[in-house]
């Protein structure tokens, strides 16, 4: 591509959905709480390291619900994706921001995939496959079907695009 023809880095257009916030804080939830069940246990059962179990217990608990509190509706405001007939463009990360273009001839897979907390969400995550040696772009968080369609879309118009001879 050259020119005006070329796929240019901007800010995604499209927000993922707002029932995203209430699924990261689910999983948060749940990716804290063994840890926090665990130390808990053996505060229990374990005397002689009963206090300094039981303190590391409820200050994963304490960061888990600040993390839970906080982080998602931060996700929410800069998780951002777009799709147009020439590229896939997501912007992640909240700290760490990371913006990806996949173009359409690059592009050799599109998945969806909804894990147990996504299907209570009604949600779905959409991955695209290149080449590139960062691996697949993944735009979590969408409503199910138009993750669905979204896929659809993008095996249509990969379909319809000339692969780059570059």
């Amino acid at each position: 591509m050259k020119g005006e023809d070329a796929v240019r880095l901007r800010p995604p257009r499209n927000a993922v959905d707002e029932r995203a916030v209430a699924w990261w804080r689910s999983r948060l939830l749940v990716t804290t709480a063994v840890p926090v069940a665990v130390l808990a246990v053996l505060g229990a059962f374990l005397g002689p390291a009963r206090s300094w179990l039981l303190l590391a217990a409820g200050a994963v608990a304490a960061l888990a619900l600040a993390c839970t509190a906080f982080l998602p509706a931060w996700w929410f405001r800069v998780h951002r994706w777009e799709v147009t007939d020439e590229a896939v463009y997501v912007r992640t990360g909240a700290l760490w921001q990371e913006w990806r273009i996949a173009p359409m001839s690059r592009i050799q897979t599109v998945d969806t995939v909804r894990g147990p907390l996504e299907q209570t969400f009604r949600l779905a995550t959409v991955t695209v496959t290149t080449a590139s040696s960062k691996g697949a772009i993944r735009i979590g968080g969408l409503d199910h079907e138009l993750a669905a369609d979204l896929a659809e879309r993008l095996t249509a118009l990969t379909r319809a695009t000339p692969g780059d001879a570059t």
